[in-house]
């Protein structure tokens, strides 16, 4: 690829162009959405080429370093890619939880082995990483947990339970938090990598009203784990996740369910309700609050992207991640609920030949996106943090 360094935008802007006018399949315009909903449906060809293609150009993941496999890219050409994208209906095909939790943790706490090893097949989307946290009586209060691993000379076995462990079923590794030192509470904590195939790993999916099941019940037992597999210091595992759960809760911070397929409020209102003769729509109350949703989205996105640009200055996000979380979750669900509003008894089926693809994908983003003020930490865990971090405020007595 050409040199792209300076300010020559423009030049990259349509390199990017053509490249995407040359490899997205036509097949796969306007899905995005509809893909990142069915994420375990059997891939096409169409997909397959894709997702490849993005991987081998490292565009998944612009601005990850070129010697990994990313596209070492700056964030200004990765908004141009974005638009690009966007342009003609193309969506990104490199994500899950190895893109926006994993992987820039590992880029900052990793060994070079570590990076070498991890790194690549993210970038090119071919292993899914589930996350070990959550345990049944350590929630909230995640440093109390008790899956506890035992130091056997050059690797360790794990024994405990974790909950809402997010696709493991379909994963093949997991980073997963362990305790080995009892003594302590936040200082005794390890960050640790497994693959799920290894013996001692069950996995018992949880199903949820959205009629799908992303979350797990996760048992380890008697778990071989490598030392190699340590991510950061032994009991300096703490450190590492609270970083993890700020990119966790930066990319959560622009998911919710948007329903809709990705359409604007503003057309879906029009294609559902209708207009007047003045190309408004007659209900004065839902125009309001449909035009207030997108410009509080359009706002939200912006500033959302301020704190992305400001981040990589600061080496990592900050505890300000907290506020987009609660923000941008709300901000999405409330798109979702007035969608399933715009479209009436048309965003209520589940199922049948009287709903198009759009409508049961929004009711199923509808029920799904209800979890998300709760998953990476629930909104009171959130404005704790603004509270105690950003505010200064004291402890309540």
């Amino acid at each position: 690829m050409a040199d792209f360094g300076g300010s020559d935008l423009d030049a990259f802007r349509t390199e990017a162009r053509d490249w995407i006018e040359a490899n997205f399949p036509k097949s796969l315009k306007g899905k995005g959405s509809m893909m990142m909903r069915e994420e375990r449906s059997e891939p096409t060809p169409d997909m397959d080429a894709w997702r490849k293609a993005m991987g081998e150009k490292g565009w998944g993941v612009p601005t990850w370093p070129a010697q990994y496999g990313g596209g070492g890219l700056t964030p200004a050409h990765a908004r141009i890619i974005q638009q690009e994208l966007g342009r003609v209906g193309a969506y990104n095909p490199i994500g899950g939880m190895g893109v926006m939790m994993f992987g820039p943790t590992l880029l900052e706490y990793g060994t070079e082995a570590q990076k070498k090893q991890h790194i690549p097949p993210i970038v090119k989307g071919e292993l899914q990483w589930c996350q070990g946290f959550s345990e049944p009586g350590a929630g909230s209060d995640l440093a109390s947990l008790q899956t506890r691993a035992e130091d056997k000379g050059d690797h360790y076995i794990v024994n405990g339970q974790k909950i809402w462990t997010s696709g493991a079923q379909w994963a093949q590794w997991c980073f997963c938090l362990v305790r080995t030192d009892t003594t302590k509470k936040h200082e005794g904590i390890s960050f640790v990598l497994f693959p799920m195939d290894t013996p001692g790993v069950e996995v018992r999916p949880i199903p949820l009203i959205a009629g799908n099941s992303p979350f797990c019940e996760t048992f380890l037992t008697d778990v071989r784990v490598e030392k190699d597999q340590v991510v950061g210091p032994v009991n300096g595992g703490w450190t590492v996740a609270k970083r993890l759960l700020q990119h966790e809760r930066s990319g959560l911070s622009g998911a919710g369910g948007g329903g809709g397929g990705g359409r604007s409020l503003v057309k879906l209102a029009k294609d559902y309700v209708g207009a007047d003769e003045s190309g408004r729509l007659s209900d004065s109350d839902l125009r309001t609050r449909v035009i207030m949703n997108e410009i509080d989205g359009r706002a939200f996105q912006l500033t959302a992207m301020r704190a992305m640009a400001e981040s990589k200055a600061n080496s990592g996000p900050s505890a300000a991640t907290s506020i987009m979380k609660n923000a941008g979750t709300r901000w999405m669900q409330d798109r979702a609920e007035l969608t399933i509003e715009l479209m009436g008894h048309q965003g209520l089926g589940w199922e049948g030949d009287d709903f198009t693809a759009e409508e049961l994908g929004a009711v199923r983003s509808w029920l799904g996106g209800k979890a998300t003020t709760i998953y990476g930490g629930s909104q009171e865990v959130q404005n704790n943090i603004i509270s105690k971090r950003i505010l200064g405020l004291p402890d309540p007595k």
